[in-house]
């Protein structure tokens, strides 16, 4: 799920901090508090962090020293605390001490953890096969996925009922598991469920540096800046069954997706979006000019009124966020 945020390099002097504000009567804002928050709450309680990943209702964060915390909802074993508890603050997952986690990701009640060696752990609800363990049962523990016991697994993203895993060092394959009516597994044919993975077709001449998944929509970004998506149709498009190349004329670093929408941004840093002209998702931002396309293919659109402006995208189900990465000068 969106947002998976990077936090800053920790060679910056700016001392680092983690707000929250949102939905939090399930714990998810790690406040303490069973409440909604209408401004930002900072988290005193917080180490330094080198990742984020929200997910439906919990949260979870990587540390510098690749350790993992979560909090918020747990009533599906998504904390990986071993129980199906909420937690109200940031909890270390004793499992996963005697490995080095480099990456994880928050699905809607599922989560995702990829160690320095490439293995594979899954927890949470597995009622869809999105934990990828050959069965349909729920994970309280982080559970290695064995499929993945001779391969590097290098990342994982969590969508709604639906994971994908980039391999490293095999050609920058991408497999997929869990809910697929829609089409977010990539395997040409749209089944309700698979539960061990399955290869994504289409992709395996293209030089994959990172995969994105949320709601049902897939996507994968090439290392040469192309953005191929699949699964539920932007917009009033049909839902496609295997990656598809999104035709524009911009070179792409980054993408979040969303419910309805994505916004994607450039290699100048600017954005753009498919899907999401309804549900009031661009606020108050000007709609730019379309790129003209096939009428079968997604439609791109240009979002001005944030030039100059670096930043990072994040995006749940139909919200955008975006975080600026420098300070506007009135």
């Amino acid at each position: 799920m969106e947002a998976n945020e990077r936090v800053k390099d920790t060679a910056e002097e700016e001392e680092e901090q983690v707000w929250s504000w949102g939905a939090g009567t399930e714990g998810q804002l790690g406040t303490g508090k069973l409440q909604d928050e209408h401004l930002p709450q900072l988290l005193h309680i917080l180490p330094s962090l080198s990742l984020l990943s929200c997910g439906g209702a919990h949260v979870i964060a990587l540390t510098p020293d690749k350790k993992v915390l979560t909090w918020g909802r747990g009533t599906s074993g998504q904390l990986g605390h071993g129980n199906l508890v909420n937690s109200l603050e940031p909890k270390i997952i004793d499992a996963l001490n005697e490995f080095n986690i480099t990456h994880v990701s928050a699905g809607w009640n599922h989560s995702g953890f990829v160690s320095e060696c490439g293995q594979l752990f899954t927890c949470g609800d597995g009622q869809f096969g999105q934990l990828g363990h050959g069965d349909y049962k729920s994970q309280s523990y982080p559970v290695k996925v064995s499929s993945f016991s001779s391969k590097h697994v290098d990342q994982i993203a969590c969508g709604m009922r639906h994971s994908l895993v980039l391999l490293k060092d095999h050609g920058n394959q991408i497999f997929s598991f869990g809910y697929g009516k829609r089409g977010q597994l990539g395997i040409s044919n749209k089944v309700k469920s698979i539960n061990l993975p399955q290869s994504v077709n289409g992709l395996k001449e293209v030089n994959v540096s990172s995969i994105i998944a949320n709601g049902d929509h897939s996507a994968a970004l090439s290392e040469n800046g192309d953005l191929y998506t699949w699964g539920r149709g932007f917009g009033s498009k049909a839902d496609v069954s295997s990656p598809n190349l999104v035709i524009s004329p911009f070179s792409f670093t980054q993408t979040a997706l969303g419910w309805n929408h994505a916004l994607i941004l450039t290699d100048e840093g600017e954005i753009v979006m498919l899907g999401g002209s309804h549900h009031g998702v661009l606020n108050s931002l000007q709609k730019g000019n379309s790129v003209k396309q096939d009428s079968n293919e997604a439609h791109v659109e240009k979002i001005h009124g944030l030039d100059g402006i670096k930043v990072v995208l994040g995006l749940l189900r139909d919200q955008s966020i975006l975080f600026l990465q420098q300070k506007m000068e009135w």
